[in-house]
């Protein structure tokens, strides 16, 4: 089970990276905040001093059409926070 799926990169992620040293991840649903620090740790080689998680709930659409009414939603899934220690940083623009 791969613990850390991809990173999450937005604006508001890349200014909490740059402001707050604060990296975003989506992670696996089962995933715990001990093994998402454990798999950061491992796969940047960077000292992790806390982890928020949040489960993001899928957004619902509806579209009226000459069909009929077509309901959507996107996927659910884990969102993890991770701070890292004061110095280090995480290269997340080097895989792209």
């Amino acid at each position: 089970m791969s613990i850390l799926i991809k990173p999450i990169i937005t604006e508001k992620a890349t200014a909490e990276s740059e402001l707050k040293n604060c990296f975003s991840f989506e992670v696996s649903n089962k995933a715990n905040k001990i093994e998402i620090k454990d798999a950061v740790e491992s796969a940047y080689g960077v000292s992790v001093t806390s982890v928020r998680t949040i489960n993001v709930r899928p957004d619902r659409k509806t579209r009226y059409t000459k069909s009929g009414m077509i309901t959507g939603k996107t996927k659910a899934y884990k969102k993890a926070m991770v701070q890292v220690a004061e110095g280090e940083t995480i290269d997340l623009y080097s895989n792209l």
